[in-house]
């Protein structure tokens, strides 16, 4: 671990180099501070004759924003990915920060209320309760990018993991407590899983105001970037095939006479998407930045939607648990590549082109898998935009340029 910085009492500027090469300075004990107040500089007593004292300024009192602050020495560390905190009175480490990858410096804003540490996410610190407040790039891709530039896959597989049991598991207690709670109304199960959310959003709502950054960032996704497409079809095609199925199976279920099995087929698509996240968790080299799961998505994913076609729905939870393993992988998989694919301060606008055209897929696949139903009176028909959408996956994993 390399140690590099500036020390300043109150708040401080770190820079690139090491401490026994840094500037003299004022005494640790000394009650002033560079972020001083503005003050004419003025020759030291001890300065040589026609030499001025360019320390004299931090002699003349704290600025107003820094009153109070910790008199603490902030050093970035760029092996540990963290920003240490020295008490200077004694010289010994009290406390680390976790910031964003590679970080260099910790500078203070124009106000002097927030540390900025330059890492490839711009974390933000607040001096007063030492603690990193927001990090400017807020997509999970670019959190992955900065925190875990090394294990982009695994890092991407755990988030991944994380949302598919939040998925699971709503589904599982929606079924079979949330909605005796409310009477059997799945309206009123729907607004009862809206009150955490609500609650998150007047949480964040009293919450300080997040400092702005120093440099207003790029946000306009990259259109013009074929990979942004060729990945956001990719993950809408199996987007698609998830909630068109989520949405559309207990009806072709009780339609071709297999009503009995929708609970267990509804089960099997989603409980065995987690297979395929902890899958890339462990071996991740195995599949990410690879066209090969892509591909093979796509085979499953057709091979599944005319399963259920060919046998009007019999041994459903087999194929919809395949369809729901494959879906989940291009899931984990797409989610990886922004961070890998991207430069570090472009990968939020690369994310965002991401996940426009998959969440356009997704609402508009399943729509139109509706309407072919409605129009035809053929409950198949429902099915065959998921058919179509295993189809695009191959067509588009074969074309992936990912390495």
């Amino acid at each position: 671990m390399r140690w590099v910085g500036v020390l300043l009492v109150g708040v401080v500027l770190s820079g690139c180099g090491s401490l026994s090469g840094a500037a003299p300075f004022a005494p640790l004990h000394a009650t002033a501070s560079p972020l001083a107040s503005p003050a004419t500089p003025s020759p030291s007593p001890s300065a040589s004759p026609g030499e001025t004292n360019v320390y004299a300024a931090t002699r003349s009192g704290f600025a107003p924003a820094v009153q109070g602050l910790p008199p603490h020495v902030y050093v970035p560390n760029e092996g540990s990915n963290s920003v240490s905190i020295i008490d200077p009175t004694t010289y010994k480490v009290i406390g680390r920060i976790a910031v964003g990858s590679a970080p260099q410096h910790v500078t203070p804003s124009w106000d002097l209320r927030t540390l900025y540490v330059n890492d490839t996410a711009l974390t933000a610190i607040d001096p007063r309760s030492e603690k990193a407040t927001n990090v400017v790039q807020v997509a999970m891709p670019s959190l992955v990018a900065a925190w875990e530039p090394r294990s982009v896959g695994r890092a991407t597989a755990a988030y991944g993991n994380g949302m598919l049991v939040g998925e699971i598991a709503g589904a599982a207690l929606t079924a079979t407590i949330v909605i005796t709670l409310v009477g059997g109304s799945w309206q009123a199960a729907l607004a009862l899983w809206s009150v955490p959310v609500l609650a998150v959003a007047v949480a964040l709502f009293f919450q300080p105001e997040a400092p702005a950054p120093l440099e207003r960032p790029l946000w306009w996704p990259q259109w013009r970037d074929g990979r942004v497409w060729l990945i956001g079809l990719a993950l809408g095609a199996a987007s698609l095939a998830y909630w068109g199925s989520n949405a559309h199976l207990p009806d072709y279920l009780n339609a071709t006479g297999h009503g009995d099995d929708v609970p267990l087929a509804l089960t099997s698509l989603n409980l065995l998407q987690l297979p395929s996240s902890f899958l890339v968790a462990l071996v991740p080299a195995a599949f990410v930045a690879r066209r090969w799961p892509f591909v093979a998505a796509g085979i499953v994913t057709v091979v599944g939607a005319l399963g259920l076609i060919a046998t009007n729905g019999a041994a459903s939870p087999a194929w919809t648990g395949a369809m729901g393993m494959m879906s989940a992988l291009v899931f984990v998989l797409a989610l990886a590549l922004p961070p890998l694919m991207a430069a570090p301060g472009d990968v939020h606008r690369f994310s965002a082109a991401v996940f426009t055209i998959s969440y356009a897929c997704a609402f508009v696949g399943p729509l139109l898998a509706g309407a072919l139903w409605d129009a035809t009176r053929i409950p198949a028909m429902a099915l065959i935009p998921i058919a179509l959408a295993g189809v695009a996956l191959i067509a588009l994993g074969s074309r992936m340029r990912l390495r």
